[in-house]
């Protein structure tokens, strides 16, 4: 077999018809016979250009609303035959089946039809395509003689192919071809399979089909700087995040980078920007600093006095848009930021920030939803050797509502709001956490401990005397009274937690002899 194949016949069916002329006259000038279907035929024909419609290839009329077009020997057989098998050849002549040596097929708009969140299931089921992934895998599966084109990004190479060796392709075109064929099959399957899985009753699919695209953005390495990294993008995603962030500014993030800003994010996502401005400091995956108010330069000074050593070279993100007074506050004293993320920036703040740290990265993500408008359909994928591990976001309300008040002065608003952001924090903590928290912000966290104890000390030692008067919070129950000891003897006035411990009535007793507030969620929010 030569590693040249010429096109002589081409069958050519699109729905997307972006530059599909001048790549039909590209091939129609190289003396290539054009067949196609349907929309596309229409399409050429007003171009002028001289097409062979699919009918008169199989001697069927496309029918059933055209369901039925392409499915039929003397298409898939000018696909599937190889030419230097005798036997192959000698069925075309007996069946009168001539050769396809191009094949140029976008598939049907599924996963644009699907997007609208209000399309009817009839619509959606009309685009699923049958004939194009059948032309697609045939021709992709005898590549060694096909050329098969899946998206209009390619027609350029294909042409510059062509005009390079007299109209033919390589075989290592074809090769090229033939991969991108069946990665977009599998997607566009993928994509079918993910919309009828997600209008199942069944929350965990037996077969769980996911599918990414690797970003243009460029990683230099990985975790570390032996590991390579790549990014890669759902899809299907549509709320803000940084994946598919714009950076105004700064070198390109990196594989750490991505972590930690999707960690600082989330966080701050959890703050409805109509209620309050919220923003966070992160460093390795966990809130140094966090603070909501009711402005936002406010919420950013809250967030670094947190904890100023931890937070310098770290990752700020803010739930409000930043302008030039909002960059001042960021930018102003003995800071440094890896990372700022936020909605929007002022041209005048990205101004600023630029001046003030030359590499810092300025990452733009959009509007972020209400908490109760994030997307519950996202799965939270945790990968471990041979597999992974799949379960719902973590999006659970925070509502005093549905929590027990089990010891000491029941709490006042205040002290719910101060509940609610302690929860609200530790939850975005490393577990084993235990956070600190008073007036609107962070005093202090002790998260990725491997015991609760260890989590309280540390939590108290980063929150010093703020500790006094101000409230305690921690990702999953105590099991013993040692904990809430440590926290009221450093004058912690209320705590919160899960609940649950077989020695629960242990804890009630030490917060009702300390007239300590006690309140259980029922609820435990680990992070690992």
């Amino acid at each position: 077999m030569s590693n040249l194949i010429r096109i002589r016949r081409a069958l050519l069916s699109v729905s997307d018809k972006t530059d599909l002329i001048p790549f039909a006259r590209k091939l129609a000038a190289l003396d290539v016979t054009l067949i196609s279907t349907g929309g596309t035929a229409r399409v050429l024909e007003e171009a002028g250009l001289t097409v062979i419609p699919i009918d008169q290839v199989t001697g069927f009329p496309e029918m059933m609303d055209g369901r039925v077009k392409t499915l039929h020997p003397k298409v898939h057989g000018g696909l599937l035959a190889l030419r230097d098998n005798d036997d192959h050849v000698k069925a075309m002549k007996q069946h009168d089946i001539e050769p396809i040596d191009l094949v140029c097929i976008n598939l049907y708009p599924f996963e644009q039809t699907v997007a609208d969140p209000d399309v009817a299931e009839p619509e959606a089921i009309e685009q699923i395509d049958i004939g194009g992934p059948s032309m697609v895998r045939s021709a992709a599966k005898n590549h060694p003689f096909v050329t098969v084109v899946t998206d209009a990004a390619q027609y350029d190479r294909v042409v510059n192919e062509l005009d390079a060796h007299q109209g033919s392709t390589t075989l290592e075109l074809r090769r090229e071809l033939c991969t991108a064929a069946f990665t977009r099959t599998a997607a566009y399957d993928t994509a079918i399979a993910t919309w009828m899985s997600r209008r199942s009753a069944e929350q965990f699919p037996a077969a769980l089909n996911m599918r990414y695209d690797r970003s243009a953005v460029e990683l230099r390495y990985g975790e570390n700087p032996h590991q390579a990294g790549a990014l890669y993008l759902d899809p299907d995603a549509t709320e803000a995040t940084v994946a598919r962030s714009k950076l105004l500014h700064g070198i390109p993030m990196g594989f750490c980078n991505y972590y930690d800003a999707n960690a600082a994010l989330e966080a701050v996502k959890e703050i409805d920007p109509r209620q309050f401005a919220a923003a966070t400091v992160v460093k390795h995956g966990s809130p140094c600093g966090y603070a909501i108010a009711d402005d936002v330069p406010t919420a950013v000074d809250k967030a670094f006095e947190g904890d100023p050593l931890a937070a310098y070279g770290g990752i700020m993100a803010i739930n409000r848009p930043v302008s030039e007074d909002v960059a001042k506050a960021i930018g102003t004293g003995k800071k440094y930021m890896h990372v700022i993320i936020a909605p929007s920036f002022e041209p005048a703040a990205v101004q600023f920030l630029a001046q003030r740290w030359d590499d810092v990265r300025i990452v733009e993500v959009g509007d972020l939803p209400a908490p109760a408008e994030r997307d519950a359909n996202e799965l939270d994928v945790k990968y471990i050797t041979g597999g992974l591990l799949v379960q719902p976001r973590d999006l659970l309300p925070m509502d005093p509502d549905n929590w027990e008040h089990k010891a000491g002065p029941a709490p006042n608003d205040d002290v719910l709001r101060q509940f609610v952001l302690a929860m609200i924090i530790v939850k975005h903590l490393k577990s084993n956490s235990t956070c600190i928290v008073g007036q609107n912000m962070l005093y202090g966290g002790g998260m990725g401990q491997v015991d609760r104890v260890a989590g309280c000390r540390l939590a108290l030692e980063r929150a010093g005397d703020r500790a006094d008067g101000a409230v305690a919070a921690t990702d999953g129950l105590f099991p013993f009274r040692d904990g809430p000891d440590l926290l009221i003897e450093a004058g912690v006035k209320a705590i919160i937690e899960p609940g649950g411990s077989k020695r629960d009535d242990d804890v009630v007793e030490a917060c009702r002899d300390a007239n300590v507030t006690l309140m259980f969620t029922g609820s435990r929010h680990f992070r690992h």
